[in-house]
This record gives structure tokens, C-alpha cells and sequence, in this order.
């Protein structure tokens, strides 16, 4: 009788009776798990232990308007592990939205820009921003640890206003208004779910989004007949694709399966971005 309780035992539990020996914590341990489950536990544990600022440094700049020295906060080469994309290419990146971070805003005169975009001033350009925002410029916040949405949503709406008031590309402009949008995303997939009037705010979160996706859609469609590539880093079929995409999100289907179709017949096209334009086709369809 001894005998068959303990294989009984055994059968729910492989090591019941290790806590004799000091190892009762190895109860309930899967003898066969996977090595993708052990990889999503560990990353699970890894993010637990890591807050967002242990992703960021202070980077020094120098404005090249007012010539002042700040510093900007910037995510650590490498550290932060993408994880995905979303349908119009925003990055999704594991314990943080770098998105919020890729504006530098000089905390002096004003000026704001990308960071692609930051160093790449002419003369008549400084000389615009000097005239036209320096002089209303009140200044920001000094930020927390980390941006917050709301704080990177200013200084992308100032980066806006700089490239208009500087007559910038039309890619670097529609490029602005896409992160925009992706940064009003951000802020409705955090909101709470108890929040007062929620839905109200999310509708409202998604129409704002969609003003600058719109506006987004229209100057890459210019800039991809009048500008030489790349564009904002992208070559022809990733910009083709993200037509497709903003196309579909301002409800334009019909181009949308025009741009389609040409990524898939492009010879010069990764078959990564062919598999994305052959995935946005089936959505279309349905």
C-alpha cells in the first residue's frame, strides 16, 4: 500500500518528496518544457527587472540654431530587442516605445527636428527658425527619468512646426506626421481601462491619429515621385509598402491595392517586405 502511494504521488508531481533534501522549491517543474517557453519565461523576467530608463543615456548636443549645449534623452544602441511592427511599420520594441525618443528639441530657442534631420540646417533655414519661433518660444518642462507620451507628442508637433516654418522636405514633413500618429497610438494603448469617459478619449485618441496618418499618406506620395531615394532611410519597395499601408488606414483601397501589387512584382524587393505587401492584400480582400 506504502508503494502504490507513492507512485500515485509521482504521477501529479515528478518531485514530490525533494523537500526532504532541502529541493522542495523544484516542485511542479515541467520535465519537458520547451525551449520557446523557457525563452518567453526568461524574457518575461528580464522585462520585470528592466525599467524603461535602464534603456536611456543623455546624449549631449549643440544646437546648431542658437549654438546651445543641451542634452537629449536617447535609447542605447542595441539595447533595446525590436519585437515587431506594426501594419504601417512602427517598431515595437520589448520593454520600450523608442518612437518617443526620436525627437531632439533645443530648450533654448526652440528649434526641434528629427534625428536624422537635426544637424541638417541651412543658413536661410536657421535664419527662419530664429524669426519665427525663437521669439515665441516659452521653453518646456524639464522631463522625468523617461518621456512621457504627452511630452514626446510636443516635441514632435514642435518638430512640425519647424519643418513647415523651414520649408523642409516633403518626405521629412509626412515623416514627422507618421510618428505623430504613432505616438497618438501610443498614448491610447495605455490607457487605462477603468478611465474615466475611455471610450470617448480612445475615439477621439483615433480620429487625431488618423489626421496625421492622412497627412502622412499625402506627402510620401509626393515625395516618392519628386525625391531621390532613399527616402527617411527607406528604399523604393519599403516606401511602395508603407504607401499600401497609410493607404488602407485613410481608406483609399484601391490604391492601396495598386501599391500592393507592385511591391509583390518588384524584382528589387526583399521577400520580407513581399511577405508584409502579400499579408496587407489578403486584409484588403477581406
Amino acid at each position: 500500500m506504502r508503494y502504490y502511494r507513492i507512485i500515485l504521488g509521482l504521477s501529479e508531481n515528478f518531485f514530490n518528496g525533494l523537500e526532504k533534501v532541502g529541493l522542495g522549491m523544484l516542485s511542479g517543474m515541467d520535465i519537458y518544457e520547451s525551449e520557446e517557453e523557457k525563452t518567453e519565461k526568461e524574457e518575461k523576467k528580464q522585462v520585470e527587472k528592466v525599467s524603461e530608463d535602464d534603456y536611456l543615456f543623455d546624449k549631449a548636443y549643440e544646437c546648431p540654431v542658437c549654438g546651445e549645449n543641451f542634452k537629449s534623452k536617447t535609447v542605447k544602441a542595441n539595447r533595446a530587442k525590436l519585437v515587431g511592427t506594426d501594419m504601417d511599420l512602427r517598431p515595437r520594441y520589448q520593454g520600450i516605445d523608442i518612437v518617443k525618443y526620436d525627437c531632439i528639441t533645443c530648450k533654448k530657442c526652440g528649434y526641434s527636428a528629427l534625428t536624422r534631420y537635426f544637424n541638417h540646417l541651412s543658413d536661410m533655414q536657421i535664419k527662419l527658425v530664429k524669426t519665427n519661433i525663437t521669439p515665441n518660444f516659452k521653453g518646456l518642462e524639464e522631463p522625468g527619468e523617461i518621456y512621457t507620451y504627452e511630452e514626446a507628442y510636443i516635441r514632435y508637433q514642435l518638430a512640425l512646426a519647424n519643418a513647415v516654418i523651414t520649408k523642409a522636405k516633403m518626405s521629412e514633413k509626412a515623416y514627422i506626421c507618421l510618428k505623430c500618429a504613432w505616438i497618438l497610438r501610443g498614448m491610447r494603448e495605455i490607457l487605462p481601462k477603468n478611465a474615466t469617459n475611455r471610450k470617448a478619449i480612445v475615439e477621439q485618441y483615433k480620429a487625431e491619429e488618423k489626421k496625421y496618418l492622412q497627412k502622412a499618406y499625402e506627402g510620401f506620395s509626393t515625395a516618392a515621385f519628386k525625391e531621390h531615394y532613399p527616402i527617411c532611410g527607406m528604399d523604393t519597395g519599403t516606401m511602395t509598402y508603407l504607401l499600401a499601408a497609410l493607404a488602407v488606414e485613410v481608406d483609399d483601397h484601391t490604391n492601396a491595392m495598386r501599391y500592393v501589387s507592385e511591391v509583390i512584382a518588384s524584382k528589387g524587393t526583399s521577400e520580407r517586405t513581399k511577405e508584409k505587401a502579400r499579408e496587407l492584400r489578403e486584409m484588403i480582400k477581406k
